[in-house]
């Protein structure tokens, strides 16, 4: 498993606009040159020239196409490996692996109430967060354990974060057991993996954060 991750720049934008834009796809380059803000045309671009980067430096790969489930979970045509991408603020991170795996991030926003999304969490949840000494960190806990799990299944926004809890880094969804794992990337970010190969649970993995631009 590879972790690799950097962050945004907006005084390197164009630049790195120069640099990879046109060694993807048509599609792909639309869709980044859609956004209307340069930071989110900037996440988009760099979380896939991150992918690009871990499959060339760590699995010898340097041709790959990314193609969609039916499910809209994007995959690596032709190739065993898995990923995914998460971003937020100004971090984005790229996660490969020999299973499946999910990965989100979240920036440690102290302005977030953790009562605004009560009816997301489950009874126990809430409960959780509530009563413990430092609620932000319940709470971005909470949310990148489950977030992870999502994007692990695969499904996105069609299941409900409060249809399903995480305990002792395990949980059921659908029929299937996913594990996580809290891993830490940056100071200000909390950052979870999530799998349903029990794999994840040992694998230390290689983190890089990488200087693009």
């Amino acid at each position: 498993m590879v972790i690799l991750h950097t962050f945004i720049s907006e005084k390197k934008h164009q630049k790195l606009l120069d640099t990879y834009l046109d060694t993807f796809s048509d599609d792909f380059k639309n869709s980044v040159l859609r956004y209307k803000r340069w930071q989110d045309a900037q996440l988009s671009l760099l979380g896939r020239v991150l992918l690009q980067y871990g499959l060339r430096t760590y699995y010898d790969i340097s041709d790959v196409v990314v193609d969609r489930l039916s499910n809209h979970k994007p995959f690596l045509k032709g190739q065993k490996l898995h990923f995914n991408i998460s971003h937020s603020k100004n971090l984005v991170v790229c996660a490969i692996a020999e299973f499946p795996i999910g990965i989100d991030v979240e920036f440690k926003d102290t302005a977030v109430n953790y009562l605004d999304f009560q009816f997301q969490m489950t009874n126990n949840e809430f409960q959780k967060i509530h009563d413990s000494e430092d609620k932000t960190d319940g709470f971005f806990k909470y949310w990148t354990y489950k977030e992870a799990v999502i994007k692990a299944h695969g499904s996105g926004m069609m299941i409900p974060l409060e249809s399903f809890e995480v305990i002792d880094d395990k949980c059921f969804l659908d029929g299937q057991i996913f594990f996580t794992k809290e891993i830490f990337i940056d100071h200000d970010y909390y950052s979870c993996i999530a799998s349903d190969d029990e794999m994840i649970k040992s694998v230390k993995g290689i983190f890089e954060q990488v200087s693009l631009g």
